[in-house]
């Protein structure tokens, strides 16, 4: 006598979430964590540091500068900044093979507003950094109010784009994890109670 309650068997279409759509779904969640990462450290300078620093004299800014652009070049920030892309990348290719076109469609969004904030940083940040630093001991640079100026204006102006890039950035690989989130759950076959 065959029982009463079976347990579904999935239909041909219905597709089990697997361990590659897990290890997907870790990939790109950990880059929208290094992406986050990054929009709020630029957001901190946005709102926080270059407000205070060109809130004081010319020797405490140039100091303190010289000091960040120094200590930020540091294994942590480079795997962040080195890491979010290529684990977006890693998760586009996944997305491509096992995904829907919508959801690649955020991760290529993503990765665009990242090559955005990245062209910045390297076109204006690295070379006003260098300069910065080139500028030498604040004590004994001649021209101090020159190369403040020289420096905080367009850096912090040039820093809101990547802000406000990166930002955009994360919004766009969060939103591809959720729609990754959604269709993970639409296709888990019901549970049955047996």
């Amino acid at each position: 006598m065959a029982s009463s309650t079976t347990a579904r068997k999935p239909a041909s279409g219905d597709r089990q979430r697997t361990g590659v759509d897990r290890n997907a779904d870790i990939v790109l969640g950990t880059a929208v964590i290094a992406m986050g990462l990054l929009a709020g450290l630029f957001y901190a300078f946005d709102v926080a540091v270059m407000p205070a620093l060109t809130a004081a004299d010319d020797r405490t800014l140039v100091d303190a500068m010289q000091q960040m652009i120094d200590k930020i070049e540091n294994p942590a920030f480079f795997l962040t900044f080195l890491g979010a892309p290529a684990l977006a990348a890693v998760a586009l290719v996944q997305a491509r093979r096992s995904g829907p076109a919508e959801t690649a469609g955020w991760i290529v969004a993503g990765l665009a507003l990242y090559t955005v904030m990245a062209i910045v940083t390297f076109a204006f940040h690295f070379p006003l950094n260098d300069d910065l630093k080139n500028a030498g001991d604040p004590a004994r640079i001649e021209n101090l109010a020159a190369v403040r100026d020289d420096f905080a204006t367009p850096w912090v102006a040039w820093n809101i784009v990547r802000t406000l890039a990166s930002t955009a950035a994360f919004g766009c690989l969060a939103w591809a994890l959720v729609l990754r989130g959604r269709i993970g759950r639409a296709e888990q076959p019901p549970r049955t109670d047996g």
